[in-house]
């Protein structure tokens, strides 16, 4: 039966007809957009007239999340900034430190007698000076029960005495760039990179196998995805065991479920050949709603965190050089893999130094295995310089900037991490554009929330929390910014010929807007409320999810 949608508007990111005020669907996918007399030539038809008031464009596409955003919100939300949960709450940010262990404190006397750690998520010590977190200020919590939050970034651990202790780190001797050491010899309770973080994570409640497997939390992100009219998002670096990827399977060919998961595997833990091998075996149980088959690198860690390798002249406040996550044969022997399986590889680099180092390795490989089309896309590549764009045209890569950065570290990156001149061109947007890269821009949720419309005011305005913009040269318009989250978060995944577009053969994916993005303005951007979704015909009201 085709089912014919009346629509205020209908924003199409197709060239060959940009807007209309119909589209047709059948069996979850598009028939045709246009006038309703052009669509009525497909034969009987029901007209819903639900979203007549209402705009429609492309199901918006999270390009960078992780399905983590649903699981955090069962621990402590201890972030800087006010936060909505699954549910639609509101969550404080906290002013200072002492707020942060006073909430860990009531988290302490909740839980009264359990043996059970207590976790926190959200945490970033760069907004309140230059004071570091450390194992005592946990300890003032407890130092009987392990105590745990992740920092905003996630690449970052900040731990009590009592989990250091279970880790078996709280000794002197301990000899790691990814565990700080205090005038006394022993580590100071904040523990950066992948390394260090999975010594303690089993231990704190983030263990990432278990939270790999959490199917709450992947129904609770789902809950998230329909309220900011998202119906494709990235689970950006999962482990993937066989439990993980039969409880993802189960739960996203549910009638109900109402968005698309594409899952990167992470490249760690295992040989590169390993990591290919797996991936390719993976993609043979791909679904309509859950895209497996891809890898996810790290090369490098957090700017706010100062764990991501910058080129000279550094961070901006003296502070050391940060750590290298993954080896450069290493990225060599996958990139060259990747190419010759024709596999999909995302690789996170947050500073310059890291960008620099894995356009070398990737031109490398492609020395040696040359590929068309094949979409490797750097994640975040903050830092990256006009000239680095260029070798990313050259080399066919795309890009996927994190704007939102402006508005929650513009400040901090400006006082303190990269200083004013490299802080105003962070996240090039502009720059990307005028080079020819494809681009995405994403939120990374959860280290900042998931919403692709705020993520396009953050691209458009670069506005900072204080209010001061960042670089107005690299501005994008907004109908550009529209399509980064739409078509252009797509063409990264190669899913554009499915996605991204409404048009005839495409899935019958759309965001439903109570404001039209291109009449409310630049400056209110971010205030698009957002209806709910329409997800392969099927439709979600963001207030019945």
């Amino acid at each position: 039966m085709t089912t014919i949608f009346s629509a205020r508007r209908i924003l199409t990111m197709n060239p060959s007809r940009s807007e209309a005020t119909h589209v047709a669907v059948r069996d979850g996918r598009i028939l045709g957009v246009g006038p309703l007399d052009e669509l009525t030539g497909w034969g009987p038809h029901t007209l819903d007239t639900r979203f007549a008031g209402k705009v429609l464009m492309p199901g918006l596409v999270e390009g960078h999340s992780h399905v983590s955003e649903g699981t955090f919100w069962r621990y402590l939300y201890l972030g800087r900034f006010d936060r909505m949960d699954p549910d639609g709450k509101v969550w404080p940010g906290a002013a200072s430190v002492e707020e942060v262990v006073e909430r860990l404190q009531a988290g302490d006397a909740k839980l009264g007698s359990s043996p059970e750690s207590l976790s926190g998520w959200g945490l970033d010590p760069i907004y309140y000076g230059a004071r570091r977190v450390t194992r005592q200020d946990f300890d003032k919590v407890s130092t009987t029960r392990a105590v745990g939050v992740m920092h905003a970034s996630g690449h970052i651990f900040n731990v009590n005495s009592r989990a250091l202790e279970l880790a078996g780190l709280l000794r002197p001797g301990v000899n790691h760039p990814g565990v700080p050491l205090g005038a006394d010899g022993l580590p100071t309770g904040e523990l950066k990179g992948p390394d260090a973080m999975t010594l303690v994570g089993k231990h704190i409640g983030f263990d990432r196998e278990v939270l790999a497997n959490d199917e709450p939390g992947l129904r609770q992100f789902a809950r998230l995805c329909v309220r900011q009219g998202v119906t494709t998002a990235t689970d950006l670096a999962n482990l993937l065991p066989d439990d993980a990827v039969a409880m993802m399977t189960r739960v996203t060919g549910e009638p109900g479920f109402p968005v698309r998961i594409m899952p990167f595997r992470r490249f760690q833990g295992i040989t590169a050949r390993q990591a290919v091998e797996h991936v390719l075996a993976l993609r043979e149980k791909s679904t309509a709603m859950l895209r497996l088959g891809q890898i996810k690198l790290f090369v490098d860690g957090s700017i706010q965190g100062f764990s991501a390798r910058l080129r000279w002249p550094g961070y901006y406040n003296g502070a050391p050089n940060g750590l290298w996550y993954t080896p450069p044969e290493s990225i060599r022997d996958l990139y060259r893999l990747a190419l010759e399986a024709g596999v999909l590889v995302h690789s996170h680099t947050n500073g310059d130094q890291a960008t620099e180092m894995a356009l070398d390795c990737l031109e490398g490989a492609l020395l040696e295995k040359p590929a068309r089309d094949h979409r490797f896309t750097l994640q975040h590549c903050q830092l990256a310089d006009a000239a680095q764009f260029r070798r990313m045209k050259a080399l066919g890569m795309c890009v996927n900037l994190f704007p939102n950065h402006h508005f929650y570290w513009g400040d901090q990156h400006y006082e303190t991490t990269v200083g004013p001149e490299r802080a105003m061109r962070m996240n090039a947007c502009a720059t990307a554009l005028s080079t020819g890269v494809p681009m995405a821009i994403h939120s990374d949720a959860p280290v900042t929330p998931l919403g692709p419309l705020f993520t396009a005011w953050c691209a458009v305005n670069r506005r900072t929390a204080s209010g001061r913009t960042l670089g107005s040269t690299e501005c994008i318009g907004v109908a550009d910014a529209l399509r980064t989250i739409t078509l252009g978060a797509a063409y990264t995944l190669r899913l554009d010929g499915e996605i991204g577009s409404v048009e005839a053969g495409k899935r019958a994916d759309f965001a439903v807007l109570e404001d039209d993005p291109l009449e409310i303005g630049a400056e209110r951007l971010k205030d698009v409320r957002i209806w709910g979704t329409v997800q392969g015909g099927r439709v979600f009201a963001a207030g019945d999810v």
